[in-house]
């Protein structure tokens, strides 16, 4: 037999080497594979241009001719259209930050909830149905939830729910002011209501899928050591999801944000600072949902819509941007995310 070849014995000439390993996809630059994904697939680039043409149209139409000091500020005077008009978007941007911060505060609680009994609690049969159940509320139209709300709970709202809670929690900011404020029913309070179930789908789909996507074996790791499945959620899978989790809150309130004709219908339609949650108010939205019949009539006033929506699409981009990356950071642990 043959001795065995040393160790420190170099291979002969022309003997073909091991070749060198393949990079894994997460040693490469994710910006070098989004690169190669537009150069290989043309048709990648088509959302690209659409949205860029939309930003192009907002630019065009609306000539930024409002943009100052005063578009920012809360002087709101528009008729008669003149030298001495002025459009300030404040109170419409404070009504949309209300509203839709709001609505996400008690969507993230409420699907919080939700997404834990469905992937921890719940036998598998009442998982799939209470699944089903949330998801088909994404495909109620809007203008559904709005005459809902306008019908049915906007009576109630202001014979009972808000005169009862004003009496409880006067104490509390937002919940006391002047007993003026509560009208038919129709206000912030009611359109923040509405608005929570319609954002509900979106974020309890997030999280649940942030939730499962949490490595089966730290969980088991987690259960051998003695923890409740309390503890579980609570110490292992909260943390580990807790990027999918926020990306929810952001997509969440992207999609709240934009909502319009549900909060025309509901929030009272009134250009204030509002005294209470239930005054009426406007969003960006919902004030471009009911002006854009009055735009034909007054190009001045058009122009300053078009502003209104130019912003809001810049807003609605920044947040959904970020709520992507946090849930795309969550489907690949081994990415780093925006804020870590």
């Amino acid at each position: 037999m043959e001795p065995a070849p040393s160790q420190g014995v170099r291979p002969a000439e022309g003997t073909l080497k091991e070749p060198a390993p393949t990079p894994s996809p997460s040693d490469v630059s994710w910006l070098h594979q989004y690169w190669k994904a537009v150069v290989s697939s043309p048709i990648s680039l088509v959302p690209l241009f659409l949205l860029a043409f939309v930003g192009g149209v907002l630019l065009w139409a609306s000539e930024l001719h409002n943009f100052g000091t005063s578009f920012w500020g809360t002087y709101w005077n528009w008729i008669p259209p003149g030298p001495g008009s002025s459009y300030g978007i404040g109170y419409f941007a404070l009504g949309s930050v209300l509203t839709a911060g709001l609505a996400i505060l008690l969507a993230t609680i409420l699907s919080l909830a939700m997404a834990i009994s469905i992937v921890v609690y719940l036998p598998p049969i009442a998982s799939r149905v209470l699944t089903l159940f949330t998801d088909l509320l994404a495909g109620i139209p809007s203008v559904v939830f709005g005459i809902w709300g306008f019908v049915i709970l906007a009576p109630y709202f202001g014979r009972t729910l808000e005169p009862s809670l004003r009496d409880a929690l006067f104490w509390i900011p937002g919940f006391g002011g002047p007993e003026y404020a509560i009208g038919g029913g129709t206000g912030i309070l009611l359109a923040v209501f509405v608005l929570t179930i319609m954002v509900i789908p979106i974020t309890t789909a997030v999280m649940r899928e942030s939730l499962r996507a949490v490595p089966h074996s730290a969980v088991e790791a987690g259960l051998a050591l003695g923890a409740t499945r309390w503890e579980v959620v609570r110490r292992v899978r909260m943390p580990m999801a807790r990027q999918g989790i926020s990306g929810a809150l952001f997509l969440g309130f992207g999609r709240a944000i934009g909502e319009s004709v549900a909060v025309a219908m509901l929030i009272g339609a009134t250009p204030q600072l509002p005294p209470s949650l239930y005054a009426g108010g406007y969003t960006i939205a919902s004030y471009i949902l009911d002006q854009q019949d009055s735009a034909f009539v007054y190009p001045i006033l058009l122009q300053v819509l078009v502003e209104f929506a130019l912003v809001l699409l810049l807003i609605t981009l920044a947040v959904n941007l970020v709520g992507h990356w946090l849930t795309r950071d969550q489907r690949s642990p081994g990415r780093r995310g925006l804020f870590s």
